[in-house]
């Protein structure tokens, strides 16, 4: 069955239970291009500001209280019940986003009754250009402050308690992927803490530029058919309810015409995704062998490697996060190209925005959860293997430079790495320092610290 309702431009046929109007089913029409629809909390964030303005409107006198309170209700009952088939929008559709705000419009609308009109009443005073960069930012950033944060800081706890068990045990330092000096793996986990909580800062100084919205610029900025204090009674409803805070911006005009708060958050986690390909590949060096590898750490087995190499166990988990790493690059690459498609007075590639920016969130976080979880709290070290290596180690010869020399140490360092000795032998037969003097100075867990010495 279907059924027949009107538009500026004319007669549009629509499903009989459709609670959207005609300008979503042209929106649907028109592009059914990847089947990939608007993320739940994008339209989320639009329901609130619908709700959150019908308020302001009330209170202003400018929306009775009849319809006021149905816009509301209509408001609550979607965030409640999330009827995504209510939002059939695809991401790629008008650059400013207008046929998803118009989507939210006529199904509160068509909620809401008692003569609610969806332009007039559930979107008055407001325009797709400030609604939809506003709920971008609301998205994103209730997104990196409620779930990304929540799981990277977990990340970050569970590798200082990781660090923390490890503080003493020393291995081989690696530059170049070529022995060096030693370290324990306390400071070499910690090293990872730090890169994680110096991304944190970025994410929240981004979630700051977030929360300055273009709400009440309207269509280009100028406030046009808004009343001066919408922006500023939405922003401290959407706050209180929210739990987030969000102000009005005091020049709408930039959050509109360009995207660089947005972007902050894409910048920001890129890096992240930089740092946890760092730590992943870190892992699945450490991880590598049995035999053949470095063989330092064992993670956690949690499925069968090969379809044909019987008792093969991979990194599973530090590959995975490789993946999600490169398709944040990726996305975050997409954004960049995006926020360049700012044309005089609005940005026109918003939707996608708003697409790449939520899903960056959800599997950057999803990524933070199973590598804490699945590969850093379980893994343990290969004591025997890590002390082998280390006890062979060349490179150990450095901390007798002040004693005999570069030239001498690197003589030396070369003659217990042809014959598959420990330095300390070999030191003890190319020099006159004695036996205690040499361990002393070769004492790897010293040399982790010498500036404790």
């Amino acid at each position: 069955m279907a059924k027949v309702m009107k538009d500026s431009l004319g007669e549009v046929s629509l499903p009989d239970d459709a609670l959207y109007g005609p300008q979503t089913q042209r929106a649907v029409d028109n592009f059914q291009l990847s089947g990939q629809t608007m993320p739940w909390r994008f339209l989320a964030a639009l329901i609130e500001i619908k709700r959150a303005a019908a308020q302001t409107h009330l209170t202003l006198g400018l929306l009775d209280d009849t319809k006021a309170q149905a816009i509301i209700k209509a408001a609550d009952q979607l965030l409640a019940d999330k009827p995504l088939a209510a939002f059939p929008v695809e991401v790629f559709q008008t650059g400013s986003g207008t046929s998803s705000n118009m989507n939210v419009n006529e199904v509160i609308a068509s909620l809401a009754g008692n003569g609610v009109q969806p332009n007039d009443d559930v979107n008055m005073g407001q325009s797709s250009n400030d609604t939809v960069p506003s709920a971008l930012q609301i998205s994103v950033l209730a997104g990196l402050e409620k779930v990304l944060l929540v799981k990277l800081n977990h990340l970050i706890k569970t590798i200082e308690k990781k660090a923390a068990s490890l503080e003493h045990v020393v291995k081989t330092g690696r530059t170049h992927l070529m022995d060096a000096m030693p370290l324990t793996f306390g400071q070499e986990l910690t090293t990872w803490q730090v890169q994680l909580e110096e991304v944190e800062e970025d994410i929240r100084h981004a979630i700051k530029r977030l929360a300055k919205l273009p709400l009440g610029g309207t269509a280009v900025g100028t406030g046009i058919n808004a009343h001066p204090k919408l922006a500023g009674g939405v922003c401290v409803r959407l706050s209180e309810r929210m739990h987030i805070h969000v102000e009005a911006h005091d020049w709408p005009f930039a959050h509109m015409a360009a995207v660089e708060a947005p972007l902050a958050a894409s910048a920001a986690m890129r890096q992240l995704a930089v740092a946890l390909t760092k730590i992943s590949n870190d892992l699945r060096w450490m991880n590598s062998g049995p035999l053949a590898g470095l063989g330092e750490i064992s993670l956690t087995a949690l499925q069968p490697g090969s379809s044909i190499m019987p008792g093969k166990v991979n990194p599973v988990i530090p590959e995975a996060l490789a993946m999600i790493s490169a398709q944040i690059i990726g996305l975050d690459s997409a954004n960049t190209i995006a926020a360049q498609s700012g044309n005089f007075q609005l940005n026109v590639m918003l939707p996608l925005l708003a697409h790449n920016l939520n899903q960056m969130v959800d599997i950057l976080a999803k990524g933070c959860e199973h590598l804490a979880d699945k590969a850093i709290a379980g893994f343990s070290v290969n004591q025997e293997r890590v002390n082998e290596s280390l006890d062979k180690n060349p490179i150990l010869v450095t901390a007798l430079n002040s004693e005999i020399g570069y030239l001498k140490a690197a003589a030396i360092a070369k003659k217990a790495y042809a014959e598959g000795r420990p330095i300390l032998e070999v030191a003890k037969e190319e020099t006159d320092l004695g036996e205690a003097q040499l361990k002393d100075l070769l004492d790897p867990r010293k040399l982790c610290r010498p500036q404790d010495e």
